[in-house]
């Protein structure tokens, strides 16, 4: 009875150790409109704020939010910062909030959050927190008529591969990871209360035309291309600078293995000489010569980025490219009419 007690016991803290893995990020219909005000707000300043909310098995809850204050690079004013958090999760679990950090939200603009800062922020959550997803929010491309907002996890490679600090071509051959691994987006469902969801329906006016739909057959979407093209270009200067330095990184190790080989050479000689007269041979590898010193291959992690956010920047082109010629063909058939 008791080897059965203990082995049930045993079974159950092991099904509890197995993680489900995250399938959606559920977000309150309020904590939405948060997230917007507070972008909106400060635009085109970058903001964050903090996610609270539960973990309940694949569905990560967000039921609540609130911003942080705008830092400046100092040492105090961050530190004002941790205790601004601080207190307002004491106040909010003093009033019987959820106050369980799940991440924190940010906003971006055009889609340039694929950065360094990001990754280092996620690893530094991921130190205390288990699971947890940061929300993107891009006030410019809502702008055009579509809600820019999404949910991203780092992927557990990725994170292994961060940890470890090598991004050489042969440990990402070997995890088989390339760009597109480096993000996931987990979908997001909004949730609301029964009572909220009546009192929308009546909000919702009986008119079948507003003047939200006459806004939204803008026809002018120039500023916002031009703004796509402008950082895709500044994305490929970029790129284009990582990719010399693998081209630098590439001839000096041909040059290295090239003045290898003659050493060698050179030495193998000296040996048959000294073995003709009947002397020991040198070894024919010398670690104090420079020439046998490893030469640093550059991480792979910038120019990972920089390609994930030039795919980011051609997806959004392309989007809103075939939404303006929707418009322009339904304009154009109007005026025949």
């Amino acid at each position: 009875m008791a080897n059965s007690m203990a082995k049930s016991f045993l079974q159950v803290a092991a099904t509890e150790e197995v993680v489900s893995p995250l399938r959606v990020v559920q977000i309150e219909g309020l904590v939405i409109l948060k997230i917007i005000k507070h972008c909106k707000e400060f635009s085109p300043a970058l903001v964050t704020g903090q996610l609270l909310g539960l973990d309940v098995g694949s569905v990560l809850e967000v039921t609540n939010c609130f911003p942080f204050p705008i830092r400046e690079e100092d040492e105090e004013i961050e530190a004002d910062g941790a205790n601004y958090q601080l207190e307002m999760m004491r106040c909010l679990r003093e009033v019987n909030v959820d106050n369980n950090t799940v991440g924190w939200y940010q906003s971006t603009i055009l889609g340039s959050y694929q950065t360094v800062e990001l990754i280092e922020t996620f690893m530094n959550y991921q130190e205390n927190i288990r699971r947890c997803v940061c929300i993107i929010y891009d006030p410019s491309r809502s702008n055009q008529g579509v809600l820019a907002l999404k949910a991203l996890k780092l992927s557990d490679s990725f994170m292994e591969l961060y940890r470890a600090n090598s991004f050489t071509g042969e440990k990402l051959r070997e995890k088989n990871l390339s760009w597109m691994d480096i993000f996931e987006e987990i979908p997001i469902k909004v949730s609301n209360s029964a009572l909220i969801s009546a009192f929308m329906t009546e909000l919702e006016s009986d008119t079948p035309v507003t003047q939200c739909d006459y806004d939204r057959l803008q026809l002018s979407s120039n500023p916002y291309m031009e703004r796509n093209m402008e950082f895709l270009i500044e994305c490929m200067d970029d790129l284009s600078v990582e990719q010399q330095k693998f081209q630098f990184y590439y001839r000096s190790l041909s040059r290295q293995q090239a003045q290898q080989q003659a050493w060698l050479q050179k030495r193998r000689a000296d040996n048959m000489q000294r073995k003709a007269a009947g002397e020991d041979p040198l070894p024919e590898e010398d670690p104090s010569n420079p020439i046998f010193k490893p030469i640093p291959e550059p991480s792979r992690l910038e120019s990972f980025l920089i390609t994930n956010q030039i795919a980011n920047y051609c997806n959004q082109i392309n989007g809103v490219s075939g939404q303006s010629f929707n418009r322009l063909y339904l304009m154009k058939s109007l005026h025949d009419n």
